[in-house]
This record gives C-alpha cells, structure tokens and sequence, in this order.
C-alpha cells in the first residue's frame, strides 16, 4: 500500500489522542522540560484566575477608584499589553527565551507589590499597564518556547497547554470565590498576594527548564548555534524571501489583521454572551455561571482532540474556514434568543456557548499554527512576537465593538457581526493557502528523475 505524504504525523496524532489528557500531560512533546513548563503555565494562570476575579472589586473597594476611573485604567493597561508582545518577540531574537520569561514572571511579581502600595488612579495606571505588558509578554514567549520545544509536535503542546491554563483559570477563580465571600480588605490583598505568589513559582519552575532551541534552525539565545543546519528556504523559486521584518512583510501583516476579527470570540463569549443574555432575553440570569462552565469543560476535553485532528497546513486550514462557520451559527443563535421564550432562549444561548467554545477551539489551533507556518524560520521570534498582537489588540477593540455597536443594532448585529467573521475566516484562508503554496517546494522533474534513477 502506498503510503500518502503526512500520514505518520496523522498517526502519530491519533496515537496521542488515544492517550488521554493526563496521561500526555505526564510525557508531552518536548519531555521534561515541556512538563515543567506546563507546570509553570498552569501556576501562572491559577494566579491570573485570582487577579480576573478579584482586581476591579479590589480598585472599587479599597483603592476606592471610580467605575470610570477603572475604565481608563484597564483601557490603558489593554494598549500597554499590545505593545508587549512585539517587545517579547524582539528581544527573543536576540537574547535566551528562559530568562526572558523569569523577568516577566518577575516583572510582575513587582507590580502587584506596588499595586499594594499605590492608592491613587495617578500612582496605579503605569503600575498595572507594567503589569499587562509583562502578562502579554509572558504569553508570547510561552508561545515561542512551545515552537522551539515541541517542534512538530507544537499543535498537540499547545492543546496540553490550553488545557493547563483553563485548569488553572477554574482553580483560580475558586480561590477568589473565598476570598471574595470574606468580602474584607484583607482578603482582597491576600489574593493580590496570593497572585504575586504565583510568578514566583511560575519562575522557579521555568529556571529549572533549559534553554529552548529552534528545531529546525538549530537557533538558541536568538543566535546561530554553531555546527548547526541552515534553515531551509521558505519561498520558491524565483520568489523573493519573506523581509526579515515582519513590519515589512505584507503578507504576514495581513494575516495578523485578518486574525483580529478571528479572536472575537473571546470577548462575544466574556462579554457579548452574558450582557446580551441579561439584557436582552428572557433567559434566567443564573445561566451566566454555566456559560463560563460550558467553555472551562469543553475546552479542558476538546482541545487535544481538536488539535490532534488539525495538524499539517491543509487540515489547519479547514480549521479557519469551520472557525468562520461556527462565529456565524453562534451569532445567528443570538439574534434569534430575543424572540424566544424563558426556557427555549435558555437552551439557544447554551447551544450559542457551544457554539462559540467550538469556534475558540478552532481559532487557537489555527491562528496558533499558522503564525508558525507563515514566518520565516530564521526570524521566528520577531514574527510570532506580531502575531500574538492580535489577541491583544481584540482584547482592547473587542469589548467596546461588542458593546457599542453590535448590541446597540439589536439582533441585526449579531447577523451582520457572524456575516462579516465568516467572510474574512473565508478571506483569511485564501491568503494563508497562497502563502503556503509560495512556500512549498517545486516538484521534481519527471525527466530529471527518471536520468537519476537511470545513474
């Protein structure tokens, strides 16, 4: 039987999946250090589940900052994390990610003590912009570790990796629940504490780990190794190579662009979903907790699953058009929970939290394996540093779009919000697939061939 061209990844893929998610977390690719790296993330998030839960009661109730000052500051905090991953990426391509990623943790680590100590907006706005560019920074250089760790394999890590953040996340965000049914002062800067905690952990765990080293080209510190291969070449013939800049590369600019939109789902699921659930149907408002249950469950057990069956160009690919599909189902579920009764628009916004769990699954394997894909394996850490820009950027955008202009339309903007994700997913993947045909290899002459074999 012939053999087809990416079948032993898919069966590796398949042999993974039938492991099981403890049982891939114990020998994730990658080894030990990959493991205690997920370690790391998963005591890293656990602390950022506090920080979600508890920071802007703690603004509120003891820094005794306004709703508006708030505002301000998260919104500012938001631009300063856009600027860290590019300033990660950077810095990578020119020193060793591991201790990068120990002066994040650290970074942050020193914020939240200073968030302790600040009481006023003045004081407090580049405290917490500090601590946001530290925390997009952190994710960027996780995301390179996992390139240069996992090789291949990268798509089944980052699966393992979603699946430690979100248990992290839930473990968290108990936590805070005690803390904030104690409801006092010192509770809420024991978690404040109990945060910083944690990015000391997180950069113990790290420094155990060694330096992560490109795969492919061999590259370590942001420097050529030596005695290693070259890269290959990642453009045809008679093709121009990619620019070392990604600010100079139109073609991975305009994927960074079109991945903005992509990332919606996160805020239609934090912030759409539950406002338009309380506002605007029916549905009982107890409903919200299990939305954010629905997400946690499905992403914890489906992200391994999914990834495995995404691995390779052409099958990341299918993902961003079936992202595209999924925002617009969820969407149209939306708009038709206005005209619903308690119980039914109660079963249509659970079904709409599905949906949207689904297309995040989709979505962070593809974004995930295309901003690899598409950058040039010589100047990696600067292109996945833009990439991760367009989370941060939709973090910032996604809210106040959600808010002000899709919702104020009434169920004719969710329509035309799922219309408009599932063109640009559809745009998206034309682009990608040019891209990645410009970088394939040309095939072998036949006449060529059949003289070598002749020799």
């Amino acid at each position: 039987m012939r053999r087809t061209a990416g079948s032993g990844s898919l069966g590796k893929a398949q042999r993974d999946g039938g492991q099981g998610l403890l049982a891939q977390l114990r020998n994730p690719p990658g080894g030990r250090d990959a493991r205690i790296m997920l370690l790391a993330l998963a005591v890293d998030r656990t602390g950022s589940g506090l920080w979600a839960a508890s920071s802007v009661l703690y603004l509120t109730f003891v820094t005794h900052l306004s709703p508006q000052q708030i505002g301000v500051l998260l919104g500012a905090a938001g631009v300063a994390g856009i600027a860290g991953s590019p300033l990660a990426g950077r810095l990578a391509g020119c020193f060793p990610v591991r201790p990068l990623l120990i002066g994040c943790h650290l970074l942050r680590l020193v914020t939240l003590i200073l968030v302790l100590t600040c009481t006023g907006f003045a004081a407090l706005l580049p405290v917490i912009a500090a601590t946001y560019l530290g925390d997009r920074s952190a994710k960027t250089l996780e995301m390179l570790f996992a390139t240069r760790t996992a090789g291949e394999r990268r798509a089944a890590y980052q699966a393992l990796s979603r699946s430690a953040a979100n248990a992290g996340y839930g473990v968290g965000a108990g936590l805070a629940a005690i803390g904030l049914a104690v409801g006092t002062a010192e509770a809420y800067r024991a978690m404040i504490l109990a945060n910083a905690l944690s990015f000391v952990v997180a950069a113990l765990l790290v420094r155990r780990t060694g330096e992560a080293r490109d795969p492919v080209t061999g590259e370590a510190a942001g420097r050529e190794v030596p005695g290693a291969a070259p890269a290959p070449s990642t453009h045809g013939p008679g093709e121009s190579a990619p620019p070392k800049s990604p600010w100079r590369d139109r073609g991975y600019l305009r994927f960074v662009l079109l991945d903005i939109p992509m990332n919606l789902d996160d805020s239609v699921l934090g912030v759409g979903l539950p406002l338009w659930l309380v506002s605007s149907t029916s549905a009982p408002h107890a409903l919200v907790p299990a939305v954010l249950v629905i997400n946690t469950v499905l992403v914890v057990t489906l992200q391994l699953t999914i990834s495995n069956r995404a691995e390779g160009p052409h099958r990341v690919l299918r993902t961003v058009a079936l992202n595209g599909v999924l925002m617009f189902a969820c969407c149209a579920l939306l708009a038709a929970a206005t005209r619903c009764g308690t119980w039914t628009a109660a079963l249509v916004l659970l079904a709409a939290a599905v949906l949207v769990t689904l297309a995040e699954l989709m979505r962070s394997v593809s974004s995930w394996e295309l901003a690899v894909l598409l950058a040039p394996p010589d100047a990696r850490a600067a292109y996945l540093g833009v990439a991760g820009m367009s989370q941060s950027i939709q973090k910032s955008a996604g809210p106040p779009l959600l808010t002000g202009v899709v919702m104020a339309a009434g169920p004719a903007g969710w329509l035309v919000l799922g219309t408009a994700v599932a063109g640009l997913a559809y745009v998206q993947r034309r682009c990608c697939a040019a891209r990645l045909r410009s970088f394939a290899p040309p095939a072998p002459d036949r006449t060529t061939t059949a003289v070598a074999e002749a020799r």
